[in-house]
């Protein structure tokens, strides 16, 4: 009887210590396979920058050791990439670059994917939507747009990248509305990315565009365009410090335009604490500052439980403004 239970005893400790390594194991994920990292816009605009920096600096600094690949899915202003990306639930091998249109979507019946149908990692940067024209346009300043859109707002077309409703079209539209413009009249072209909306612009096929700077800077810096006024609260540095704000010129309005990394629905918690930990590392590389410096992005970096927060906070404050806008379904 008594060697029995010793046999017993031993057993159970070996079952324990079974368990416990699995424990362990399950708190040390890592990627064993190839990680994708899906763009909701074309190639070339502000999210696909942000994406393929991601990718490059995680495969040089090695903080991820398995292969990394970006892929395009635009459509539906991002809600393609979400679709694509939930048809991996649990998978730490795939992320989407995300943005406020994750959050507005929803809100206005573009995508069924609500944020609870994803996983937040991080937020990653953020920018101010600049109003950009040509550079032989004779819209000089972003009063001399107001003036015209206060007249007659059908007076302009607006090239806004992916979709209406999201970060860069209610950055434009706040601001219009603060100026006294009927923003319910406004002649707004949506395109797939704000790379796109610089061609456009490029083209003649637009009169302004709203977009993030770091979409229209190679083209300022070449003399095609010219950013009139940014909608930041206070004015911003380098290429940008001569750029005056709507507060500036008496409207009362600033918007940023972040940008932030999700997975899909049902990642585990090793999965996360992964993600955090090498995301975490990534935005304190001299590769990452210099990225964002060159783009005049902003460093916001919060982890996955900060950014969940954050996705809260702003659908519960953004659905106000798109019911008030007549957008929210």
């Amino acid at each position: 009887m008594r060697l029995l239970m010793g046999v017993t005893a031993k057993c159970l400790m070996f079952v324990s210590a079974l368990l416990l390594a699995a424990g362990v194991e399950a708190q040390t994920w890592k990627p064993e396979k190839q990680v994708e990292i899906i763009i909701g816009t074309s190639p070339g605009g502000p999210q696909d920058r942000m994406g393929r920096a991601v990718q490059r600096i995680l495969q040089e600094r090695k903080l991820v050791t398995t292969p990394l690949t970006v892929v395009n899915k635009a459509g539906g202003g991002g809600s393609l990439a979400l679709n694509f990306l939930n048809q991996h639930p649990g998978d730490g091998h795939f992320m989407a670059v995300n943005a406020l249109a994750a959050l507005t979507n929803h809100i206005t019946a573009k995508s069924t994917i609500s944020p609870s149908d994803l996983t937040p990692l991080a937020m990653m940067g953020a920018e101010y939507v600049g109003i950009t024209v040509r550079a032989e346009s004779p819209l000089k300043t972003g009063k001399d747009v107001l003036d015209m859109l206060r007249k007659d707002p059908t007076s302009l077309s607006v090239a806004v990248g992916t979709a209406l409703g999201n970060a860069t079209h209610l950055s434009f539209v706040l601001a219009m509305k603060a100026g006294g413009v009927d923003i319910k009249k406004l002649k707004t072209v949506v395109f797939g990315s704000g790379g796109d909306s610089m061609t456009a612009l490029l083209g003649g096929h637009v009169d302004v565009a709203a977009s993030a700077p770091s979409a229209m800077l190679p083209q300022v810096q070449a003399g095609k365009l010219r950013i009139i006024v940014i909608g930041a609260p206070v004015r911003l540095g380098g290429e940008l410090a001569k750029i005056p704000t709507w507060k500036e010129i008496g409207v009362n309005s600033a918007f940023d335009l972040w940008r932030g990394l999700a997975g899909p629905k049902g990642m585990t918690r090793a999965q996360i604490q992964f993600w955090d930990a090498t995301l975490g590392a990534l935005v304190k590389t001299d590769e990452w500052k210099k990225e964002l410096a060159e783009n005049q992005v902003e460093n916001i970096y919060k982890n996955s439980a900060d950014t969940a927060l954050q996705w809260k906070a702003e659908y519960d404050e953004v659905k106000g403004v798109l019911t008030e806008l007549g957008l929210a379904r």
